[in-house]
């Protein structure tokens, strides 16, 4: 009888049908999109295609980043997961500021702070607690990430309150346009040095001084299956292959995404926020769901809330300073008014779900209503 019973387990194991299989069959899209770019295709199927492509190498580079970080150990995996768990969203970040496209840039980076902790962690709660009366996770680990993310936010949010604060003083003291710029961008360049330095902080207190709090069992439970010496180099491999791909679909969407977002009748803030968040969050959205449905919300909260932290403190700065190498001119860390008033309820509506230190369907499908409507408010603005 356990012969019997053991042969179905494999073969579960091993079904094409999984998830995490259904992605990878979505890799066609890559060479697809190459192609219609190629035949000088319509702006919006190639812009849809490459996008497609995206996701299922977000997903590649996700778990390949996993099982090195799980057979290194937790000090360079802290380093590889900083490097390339939002590397999907700073190549295509990159690719944009090359061309000139600050707005999308700045209105990603606010798409992924709220896609994050609203419709990842959302779709997270919800189907990991589809079968459960409610699920457990470490309540002062979530509070020390969702406070780090609030104090990440305030950097992001405060070039903003100084434009709108300080545009009297600029007249009154008779600053032209371009005085006003260079002020702004200098000011964003040294918050952008503090928010770089914040980050050095947050891995000393998670990988070092706290790390305690971050070691539950789903983590040794991963490390476990990961730390196998064969899959290191496989890994390795995929890693690299799949980063050199997404760079260029990468070119291939960003070149599209004006073209695309005219013939759909879409903003550019809109499309930064929801359309390029989204595809540039492919591997979180798989993985912490997937950890979710094995009530391993600890794991699904930290990929949630950990992304964020790493889109304001490392990858926003990153940009900033990469646009001083570029033609276009620096990135200034300027939001629009909406986009700040979005960050901040993001930011108070994770930090409202971690408090207590369990979750329910429900508070899934709350945050996901929240992102919903945050996205149909960024659909009608002008």
């Amino acid at each position: 009888m356990t012969a019997r019973t053991a042969a179905p387990r494999s073969r579960r194991r091993a079904s094409p049908f999984a998830p995490e299989h259904a992605l990878k069959l979505l890799l066609v899209f890559v060479p697809a999109a190459a192609v219609a770019e190629r035949l000088h295709a319509d702006g919006l199927v190639v812009f849809a295609l490459a996008a497609l492509g995206i996701v299922p190498l977000a997903g590649l580079m996700g778990e390949a980043t996993e099982r090195l970080a799980g057979r290194l150990g937790a000090g360079v995996g802290g380093l590889l997961n900083a490097t390339f768990g939002n590397a999907a969203e700073l190549i295509i970040a990159i690719v944009a500021l090359r061309r000139g496209l600050h707005d999308v840039v700045k209105a990603s980076l606010t798409g992924s702070i709220i896609g994050n902790v609203l419709l990842v962690l959302g779709l997270a709660i919800l189907l990991g607690g589809l079968k459960r009366p409610r699920q457990t996770f470490d309540r002062t680990a979530a509070a020390a990430g969702s406070t780090l993310l609030a104090l990440a936010a305030i950097g992001l949010l405060v070039p903003a309150m100084f434009h709108f604060v300080a545009t009297d003083a600029v007249r009154r003291a008779a600053l032209t346009p371009a005085r006003e710029l260079a002020l702004e961008r200098g000011l964003s360049l040294e918050i952008a040095i503090v928010l770089f330095a914040a980050y050095g902080l947050s891995l000393l207190f998670s990988l070092r001084t706290h790390r305690h709090l971050y070691a539950g069992q789903s983590h040794r439970e991963a490390h476990d299956a990961a730390a196998r010496p064969s899959t290191a180099w496989r890994a390795s491999l995929t890693l690299i292959a799949a980063t050199a791909l997404v760079a260029w679909m990468s070119e291939v969407l960003v070149g599209a995404v004006e073209s695309a977002s005219h013939a759909i009748g879409l903003t550019p803030v809109f499309v930064g926020v929801i359309v390029v968040a989204v595809i540039g969050n492919a591997a979180e959205h798989s993985t912490a769901v997937l950890v979710a449905l094995r009530d391993k919300m600890d794991l699904a909260l930290n990929i949630a809330i950990g992304s964020s932290i790493q889109i304001a403190l490392f990858v926003a700065p990153v940009l900033v300073f990469a646009s001083y190498l570029l033609p276009h001119g620096p990135l200034d860390l300027r939001f629009g008014a909406f986009e700040v008033m979005a960050v901040l309820i993001a930011v108070g509506v994770v930090n409202l779900v971690a408090q207590d230190g369990e979750s329910n369907w429900l508070e899934g499908a709350l945050l996901l209503a929240v992102y919903l409507v945050l996205g149909i408010a960024f659909y009608f603005l002008p």
